[in-house]
């Protein structure tokens, strides 16, 4: 990398250069200690450059990635291994040589928080860094529900409703300092009537449902989207199908940008694909 096509200071670019720093990356593996001290440069020259390369990455999205935060299962990396192989089948309109000279998969930050105090550090300690340095572009949480389904009791709604507020609060100023979307997935349950419950049933067809952690979480949301299988008819063994994979559907429940509307698709090996 010619760092000298950077708008640095030239007493910075010499110590790059004498320090054998050659790319982006590997100024954005080190910590500004040990930048400071391989390239003997006080702390203000260093968070100058930091904030330059920042700068560069943000403009250009293609160099950077994305954080997935586990709250509750292991991260399914075998699956990430599966999209990553079939991505010449995925992007055919995209030279073969060009994808296999991508990693994706060095691009993909995975953090664990299994309790609230995790979760709070994560996304206000370690994930506030990456986005500061423009190493990503988008964060996912998966799940919200699952933070709060042992920690707290019936008895603890109003408790339960502040943290909630505080980590929506959070993640808006997170979403709006670095005009980042964060998707929050989270379950839903079943909206069960009193003469249903009375009764022990539920009808299947006529399914109601409502976002797990409620009216308070939903408020923090600025769009709502639900993802769903589409129930289909059996079909003999020779009928085939128009589609090999689960037919699902996407709906925009709420949105200040959109109508109420849907659309179909399924999930393959290769990864997601709108159906027409």
């Amino acid at each position: 990398m010619d760092w000298d096509q950077f708008d640095l200071n030239p007493k910075v670019i010499a110590a790059l250069k004498k320090a054998d720093i050659k790319s982006i990356k590997e100024v954005l593996n080190l910590s500004g200690a040990d930048l400071q001290r391989l390239m003997k440069l006080s702390s203000a020259d260093i968070q100058c450059l930091l904030k330059t390369v920042s700068h560069t990455l943000r403009r250009n999205s293609m160099l950077t990635g994305a954080v997935y935060i586990c709250t509750e299962d292991v991260f399914p990396s075998k699956r990430l291994q599966q999209l990553i192989d079939q991505q010449h089948k995925l992007r055919a309109d995209v030279p073969a040589e060009i994808i296999q000279k991508i990693k994706f998969g060095n691009s993909i930050f995975v953090e664990h928080a299994a309790d609230l105090d995790t979760f709070h550090n994560c996304i206000t300690q370690r994930i506030s860094l990456l986005l500061s340095r423009g190493m990503v572009r988008l964060v996912v949480i998966d799940s919200i529900a699952a933070l709060f389904r042992c920690e707290f009791g019936a008895s603890d709604s109003v408790t339960k409703a502040r943290y909630l507020q505080t980590f929506g609060a959070q993640l808006h100023s997170l979403s709006t300092r670095f005009r980042t979307p964060i998707l929050c997935i989270n379950q839903v349950a079943d909206a069960v009537s009193e003469s249903e419950a009375a009764q022990c049933s539920c009808s299947v067809v006529d399914k109601r449902v409502t976002p797990a952690l409620g009216i308070t979480w939903a408020n923090q949301l600025l769009m709502r989207l639900m993802v769903s299988r589409v129930l289909q008819p059996e079909q003999s063994p020779g009928a085939g199908s128009h589609h090999t994979g689960s037919l699902r559907t996407l709906t925009v429940v709420f949105a200040p940008h959109l109508p109420p509307s849907f659309c179909y698709y399924t999930v393959k090996l290769e990864g997601v694909r709108g159906i027409k």
